[in-house]
């Protein structure tokens, strides 16, 4: 009897263990955003935050009615990746302040709703703040300039 709980044990156990990596894996940023709608709008930040796993860009983008849509994304790079490149903490939050006029490329969320992934951060002389490389899109996907979300 007691073998018999013992090979039990041994066997749930090592189900448990081999079960665990997907269950650790990360969210899946390339199956949750649909790249191939991704569009680019002028948009005003209405709050940024520099958090793990992803630092999160809120803002409004205003259609040609002069509807406001308020979104939500995070960015594509993590804190560290942001370190790396110079966008510390400080002066990330200074960059994209309440109230700053931006230029955003998004990936919507296959989920629906105003969420995405933001790719690439412009400000409206179009110099670049925060992007995902040359090409954040990936191959053969350019954004949508102008396009409305």
């Amino acid at each position: 009897m007691q073998t018999r709980n013992l090979a039990i044990s041994i066997a749930v156990a090592a189900a448990v263990v081999a079960g665990a990596p997907p269950l650790g894996a990360h969210h899946g940023t390339n199956i949750n955003y649909d790249r191939s709608k991704q569009f680019t709008a002028k948009a005003v930040v209405t709050e940024f935050k520099y958090v793990n796993p992803h630092a999160q860009l809120f803002f409004d983008v205003t259609d040609s009615q002069g509807n406001i849509t308020h979104w939500t994304g995070e960015l594509l790079p993590n804190p560290s990746q942001l370190l790396r490149n110079g966008w510390t903490r400080k002066r990330s939050v200074e960059a994209l302040q309440y109230g700053t006029r931006i230029v955003v490329t998004v990936a919507p969320s296959r989920a629906g709703g105003e969420g995405g992934l933001v790719l690439k951060i412009e400000d409206e002389k179009g110099e670049e703040l925060l992007g995902g490389g040359p090409n954040p899109g990936g191959p053969d996907v350019a954004p949508q300039r102008g396009a409305t979300p």
